[in-house]
């Protein structure tokens, strides 16, 4: 062969063999078959182990101990509790209850103003009281009274008329005189004396004569259809014959009413 051809087939053998070079080194590598793994029986786990014990606290330093937590409790849920009864007055204390038959009378103890009737003076202390009681239109009453402990009660009748009048008299003869008491109460009016001639006893609504001469200092009563009586005061005191006249006329002022 000629140099040319030669060199043609040098230069064609090295393009196939660098074209085969070139191929086996970029080609993709094949994977390798899969290997089956038979799975074998688990291992057996080994026994649990104990936790250690904590080791006892020393007797000299006793353990910490944390106070206790308050513990908030929600409020019950049940009724209100009913409120405490009044406490009962002291039985070492009188309880006056006081009433009247008059509406709004006024009431007083030891001249204190208590109320108006019906009223109730509580913590009174043991012993003498003086209550008066009063309303328009009536006589008061004054009325002393034993408290003792515990409780009382007093109804004061204003409607009721009330009189205890007495007075020492010297009743005038014509000749000489005679000395006695007039006694004066709702009942009526007596004379009680020594002399029987001159004693009487009558209603006071029956006297048709009744009345006070304080100049002339005597006191003059007339029966229905009796006789005429002049009394005078053993002392020539006239103060005396005109309270005692002014007592019994409102008493029969009262009684003439119906009151």
């Amino acid at each position: 062969m000629n140099r040319p051809v030669l060199a043609i087939v040098a230069i064609c053998a090295g393009v196939v063999g660098g074209a085969l070079l070139t191929y086996s080194l970029t080609r993709p590598e094949r994977e390798a078959p899969a290997t089956i793994v038979t799975p074998s029986a688990p291992a057996p786990l080994p026994p649990p182990r104990e936790a250690p014990r904590a080791a006892a606290p020393s007797a000299a330093v006793p353990p910490a101990v944390a106070p206790p937590r308050a513990v908030r409790r929600a409020p019950a849920t049940t009724a209100e509790p009913a409120s405490p009864p009044a406490e009962a007055p002291s039985l070492s204390v009188g309880v006056l209850h006081i009433d009247s038959d008059v509406p709004g009378a006024q009431v007083f103890i030891d001249r204190e103003f208590l109320g108006v009737a019906p009223v109730t003076a509580t913590d009174v202390k043991p012993g003498t009281h003086r209550i008066n009681v009063s309303a328009e239109g009536y006589d008061g009453i004054a009325e002393t009274i034993e408290v003792s402990p515990g409780p009382r009660d007093l109804i004061m009748k204003l409607k009721e008329v009330r009189l205890d009048a007495k007075l020492d008299v010297v009743h005038k003869h014509r000749i000489g005189a005679c000395k006695g008491r007039l006694i004066a109460t709702p009942q009526g009016m007596r004379y009680e004396t020594s002399d029987k001639d001159d004693s009487f006893s009558a209603p006071l609504v029956e006297l048709e004569t009744f009345n006070v001469d304080y100049l002339e200092k005597n006191l003059r009563v007339k029966l229905r259809k009796g006789k005429l009586f002049n009394f005078t005061d053993p002392d020539g005191n006239a103060d005396r014959l005109f309270v005692f006249h002014r007592d019994v006329e409102k008493a029969r002022e009262r009684l003439k009413k119906g009151q």
